[in-house]
């Protein structure tokens, strides 16, 4: 088992602290829960009518042979019936809206923690275990307070009310009802065990589930390009039927669980009419009084079935909101700071690394290790080196998705820890190697905020060359993307994402492999924009090709996290190292590739 499904299990006990959690996003609806808590009072009111209208028409209406009293009893009843059928009504609606309403809450909170969680979070964590936080444990605490929380309260009501009828009436006959309250406890206490362990085996597999769907459903392509189709089947398969199974179980305990109640309940009624009948035999007893117990024990009964099925309910439940809440409670590691900095806008766009040492895992290698160097406000700086060098690493440390383990980051004189991250990141426009569209049309993917407009918008798509691009789409920038922009090629793509970058006219562009997917005549085309927008911009390029980074004013030379060497290109060659290698690695390939 994964550490990942372990914590998909639920806990065993209710926890006070999380139940009072969950019971505060109630508090904004507090009135249409006080009004839900007046329906099931009454309708626990109406629960012992029938009863009791019961024992008065068999005890006295039919031996007077008083018609009349007969029809008002009935239509009492009938009165009864109809107020139970509207109260099941206006209930049944209210305490849905209060479930949707409160999962509405829960969704934001939790969609809106996520998008402020460290990258370093998703690192740990795989997708298809997230959707089941917001998916699965959502839906389970919508179960919760739509047919739960309130549903407890009503059956205690109807519990409370039934008990002290039967007392009232004749408590020796409530005796003999509650005799059999052992066999109920031990059905009750079996049920719960089995079906606890069920759910969590059910919890596990969805899980499993969700990561499989989501893991093959984004890799799609290479499934099908080395023919994997079949293989991935047959592991769904395996799978889907852990999942059918583990649902199969938790059928077939209801199945017993809901007969071994039903026979309970009979034993009682049993026990009832024996006792009942020796009674009104003897005199002390009246055949109204025992009709009445025998509908009130089958209403005692229903409210202690369903507040069996509420405590797993409540057990699912707090399981999920701890998940749920753990997950809110994950702080967010480039948090506002208490006191922040505030920078002019438009700053000058100094950049500065000093001594910074970096390692994505505590006890792990160190992928930056003292790496210094400064970006000039309107120069440009280039980092080259072998995959792995760290290159990326410095742009992602920079952006603040990670915080450096040793040394510091300024952004014109100011630790970029001390700024809120928003107001950070605004300040650079960012073009990925591994670029992402959303659904959407494009002036949407372009724009991305409120600020920027589509005149903004369209002068960034003329500069970086998208211009013919946008034309030829039906819509122009209204033309509506797929899931990632898959309707689009991978060069037109990334011709968009230069234009996103550029279209807020950021203080600092920081381009890491940006032109790696562009074809030679769209990268020239790219890389004349990009010039001229570069000048009087600070810009940290990260680059394989080494000709898209000969006018950098510093090229830094990059060997496991470590800058081994620095200057400009012409420098660099006559120095004979590192470079120098992987200029003439280039230089050759492309020669022998002519």
């Amino acid at each position: 088992m994964t550490e990942f499904e372990a914590d998909d299990l639920p806990s065993e006990v209710v926890d006070r602290r999380l139940l009072g959690r969950l019971l505060g996003y109630l508090a904004p609806y507090r009135g249409l829960v006080a009004l839900s808590l007046v329906l099931l009072l009454t309708h626990a009111a109406l629960a012992v009518v029938g009863p009791a209208l019961t024992q008065r028409a068999l005890d006295h209406a039919i031996p007077a042979r008083d018609a009349g009293l007969l029809t008002q009893y009935a239509l009492v009843f009938l009165a009864a019936l109809l107020g139970t059928f509207v109260v099941d009504y206006i209930q049944t609606i209210l305490t849905t809206r209060i479930g949707q309403q409160v999962m509405f809450d829960l969704r934001m909170a939790i969609f809106g923690h996520l998008g402020r969680l460290p990258i370093r979070y998703f690192d740990r964590n795989p997708v298809g275990r997230l959707m089941t936080r917001v998916t699965s444990d959502v839906e389970t605490l919508n179960e919760l307070f739509g047919s739960g929380v309130v549903a407890v309260f009503g059956d205690l009501f109807t519990l409370v009310a039934v008990t002290a009828m039967m007392l009232a009436i004749d408590w020796r006959l409530s005796l003999v009802a509650f005799l059999v309250f052992p066999m109920m406890w031990v059905i009750v206490t079996f049920f719960r065990q089995r079906i606890r362990d069920v759910f969590r085996d059910i919890r596990v597999r969805v899980a499993r589930l969700n990561s499989f769907l989501q893991e093959h459903l984004a890799g799609v392509q290479v499934v099908q390009l080395f023919r994997r189709e079949r293989a991935a089947a047959r592991e769904f398969d395996g799978i889907n039927e852990g999942h059918y199974l583990a649902h199969h179980r938790s059928i077939v305990i209801y199945a017993v669980f809901f007969p071994a109640v039903e026979l309970v309940t009979a034993v009682a009624m049993a026990s009832l009419l024996v006792a009942g009948t020796n009674r009104i035999v003897g005199g002390g007893l009246t055949v109204g009084v025992l009709a009445a117990f025998v509908q009130l024990v089958r209403r005692f009964f229903q409210p202690l079935q369903d507040l069996s099925e509420k405590v797993n309910l409540l057990q699912s439940a707090m399981a999920s909101s701890e998940r749920v809440f753990r997950l809110l409670d994950t702080p967010v590691d480039a948090a506002e700071p208490a006191h922040p900095a505030t920078l002019p806008w438009p700053g000058r766009g100094e950049v500065a690394f000093e001594g910074v040492w970096f390692r994505y895992d505590p006890s792990g290698p160190w992928i930056l290790e003292d790496v210094s160097f400064r970006a000039a406000a309107g120069s440009t700086v280039a980092l080259v080196g072998h995959t792995g060098a760290g290159k990326t690493t410095v742009i992602s440390l920079l952006l603040r998705f990670y915080d450096p383990e040793r040394g510091r980051i300024t952004l014109d004189g100011v630790d970029i820890r001390d700024l809120v991250p928003s107001e950070l990141r605004r300040r650079f426009g960012f073009v990925q190697q591994d670029l992402f569209l959303f659904t959407g049309d494009v002036f949407r993917n372009l724009a991305l905020d409120d600020q920027t407009g589509e005149v903004a918008v369209s002068r960034a798509v003329a500069r970086v060359g998208a211009d013919g691009l946008v034309d030829r789409l039906p819509g122009g920038l209204r033309h509506e993307l797929t899931e990632r922009g898959r309707n689009l090629s991978v060069g037109e793509r990334q011709l968009l994402s230069f234009a996103r970058a550029l279209a807020r006219d950021p203080e600092i562009l920081l381009l890491d492999e940006a032109t790696s997917s562009v074809d030679s005549e769209s990268e020239s085309r790219i890389q004349r924009g990009v010039l001229e927008l570069m000048k009087g911009r600070t810009s940290i390029v990260v680059a394989h090709r080494l000709s898209t980074i000969l006018h950098a004013d510093e090229i830094l030379v990059m060997h496991h996290g470590r800058v081994v060497e620095r200057g400009r290109h012409d420098a660099l060659l006559r120095q004979g190292g590192v470079y120098q290698r992987l200029y003439r690695l280039q230089v050759g390939g492309a020669s022998n590739s002519c």
